[in-house]
């Protein structure tokens, strides 16, 4: 059994092959379709390929996985973490043949193809939403130089805050760039339109995105995000591992005997998951329902910004438990949930109804009914807490003597 190490570049790939416990280097092979597929030919059937989960490292993988044993994925921070002072690709290949050989290789799990259609959109989102957040903050730069007060409209870039726009005299330039951004925006805005038509398609295919729905705070982008960074589910054994995965586990330090300090979460593996979860959970605190109450207990003792991450990471929890029994939110709110998927159909060209915001027939009084059992899950969650926590009993002072 041979282990082969690629570092894997946009031209090339250089390999080194570790067998009978010594490593060499092997010829480069240019990274295209034809040649990798002649270096995979070249391969036994009980070799195993390293190499960093980089840009182009999963179509590479496809190309050589049916001619070999197993090729993994390295986690491309364990990867240099375990390098030494010096780095070439031929060293970064020997690491890589030796780290696979000995067993200490981290691996990453490869996506499937729905996942990666997810992973794609959900980032291609946020670098739209990203531009266009540049755009507007150019806009409001604008308006500062030139001494302009707040407008009156609450959105500055709709149809009110559009005319206060036009109606400001600016200079030259700067009426040229306010144009500029403007135009910028709206196309931004076509485009943001665009992806979120497309993860409501795949919303209302995927049963388990629609469940995730049923979360307080969980809206579509939310709910796409999470389900991106999860997978398959059954890769985390615990809702520990999942939590830690998305980077919102407290930092330990602990040495000899001394006790173990908690710090800052790691921030670790998917930024944007992570943001919209913190997103969710602020939106969650303000519901009525247990997590709000949860909330509040925090933030008594540790201040509003860590309570509200403890309830992302609350989310993060039951999120797991959700899709590993397949069960919707406990305490979700029907109405509200209804809202959610019909607001989807909408995006996706369904048909309005005639005299309805959104053709969601759900009267008053049941989104009365959905607050008053969110307010009784509330309250219950209260008196849990009220009989967990031990109540300290005053004791009668000594007699005088």
């Amino acid at each position: 059994m041979r282990f082969i190490g690629l570092d894997v570049h946009r031209d090339f790939c250089e390999v080194a092959i570790a067998e009978a416990g010594r490593v060499r280097r092997a010829r480069r092979v240019e990274t295209t379709p034809a040649a990798l597929g002649l270096f995979a030919q070249s391969l036994a059937a009980d070799d195993r390929v390293a190499l960093e989960a980089t840009g182009n490292a999963l179509a590479i993988a496809r190309i050589i996985e049916p001619h070999v044993g197993r090729v993994v994925l390295a986690n491309p921070k364990a990867v240099k973490n375990a390098t030494r002072s010096a780095k070439t690709d031929k060293l970064d290949a020997r690491t890589l043949a030796r780290l696979l050989a000995a067993g200490f290789l981290a691996e990453v799990w490869p996506p499937d193809e729905r996942t990666r259609v997810l992973r794609r959109r959900i980032s291609r989102r946020a670098q739209l939403v990203r531009q266009r957040t540049r755009e507007k903050n150019q806009v409001h730069a604008i308006l500062i130089r030139n001494l302009k007060g707040r407008a009156p409209a609450t959105d500055l870039f709709g149809r009110a805050g559009r005319r206060w726009l036009a109606e400001q005299k600016l200079p030259v330039d700067e009426r040229e760039m306010l144009e500029a951004c403007l135009r910028g925006i709206d196309f931004l805005d076509r485009e943001v339109a665009a992806i979120d038509r497309a993860l409501a398609e795949l919303v209302l295919a995927s049963a388990e995105l629609r469940r995730l729905l049923t979360l307080p705070g969980v809206n579509v982008v939310a709910a796409c995000a999470l389900l991106a960074a999860i997978g398959d589910i059954r890769r985390f054994p615990t809702a520990r591992q999942l939590v830690g995965y998305l980077g919102l586990d407290p930092k330990v330090r602990q040495s000899g005997s001394e006790p173990a300090r908690h710090g800052r979460i790691s921030k670790q593996g998917p930024g944007e998951t992570r943001h919209v979860l913190v997103e969710a959970a602020w939106h969650a605190a303000r519901t009525s329902g247990p997590l709000r109450a949860f909330h509040e207990r925090i933030a008594g003792r540790r201040g509003s910004n860590i309570a509200t991450v403890a309830v992302a990471r609350k989310l993060a929890v039951i999120a797991w438990h959700m899709l590993c029994r397949g069960e919707d939110y406990a305490f979700a709110r029907p109405s509200l949930t209804r809202e959610k998927i019909r607001k989807l159909e909408l995006a996706t060209g369904a048909q309005r109804q005639k005299g309805k915001r959104i053709g969601v027939w759900a009267t008053k009084e049941q989104h009365q009914l959905d607050k008053e059992l969110a307010a009784q899950a509330e309250l219950a969650y209260r008196r849990l807490v009220q009989d967990w926590q031990p109540t300290r009993q005053e004791t009668a002072p000594p007699p005088a003597l």
